[in-house]
């Protein structure tokens, strides 16, 4: 079913990546990296300051960015919006190495609509669904 007028052709996207501004740049590195187990692909400097981080979680590329502060630094961030990230690997086993290396989980994992998941917060709020594959 497609509400898109008959003359416009359908939008085809072949990947999704996210770009966060995060207040503590050295403090999200570490928590992607250590805890989540992300691979850093890239580092970017300024003026010979780490300024932004591409990271990748298998073929998903993520990028962090340090805030500058232009828009306040009491702001919330990632308020109405959840990023998630579908992975092959054992959801459980997944959650507690998580946990093992000092992740905390919003919420055990559980199966919902076919998926085996669990949801968590970066250090800046910014909310993560860890989820297996929908089956059927």
């Amino acid at each position: 079913m497609s509400n898109v007028s008959p003359d416009l052709e359908l939008f085809n996207a072949t990947t999704l990546s996210a770009s966060l501004t995060v207040n503590d740049l050295e403090k999200s590195l570490a928590w992607y990296r250590d805890v989540l187990g992300f691979a850093v692909t890239r580092e970017f400097e300024r003026d010979g300051k780490l300024f932004a981080v591409s990271l990748r979680a298998g073929i998903v590329p993520f990028l962090i960015i340090r805030d500058d502060g232009g828009k306040g630094w009491d702001r919330s961030k990632g308020e109405g919006i959840s990023l998630r990230l579908t992975t092959d690997q054992n959801i459980d086993e997944l959650a507690k190495r998580i946990q093992a290396h000092g992740g905390t989980l919003d919420s055990p994992p559980t199966d919902v609509w076919g998926a085996r998941v669990f949801r968590l917060r970066d250090p800046d709020g910014f909310k993560l669904v860890i989820s297996s594959a929908q089956s059927g």
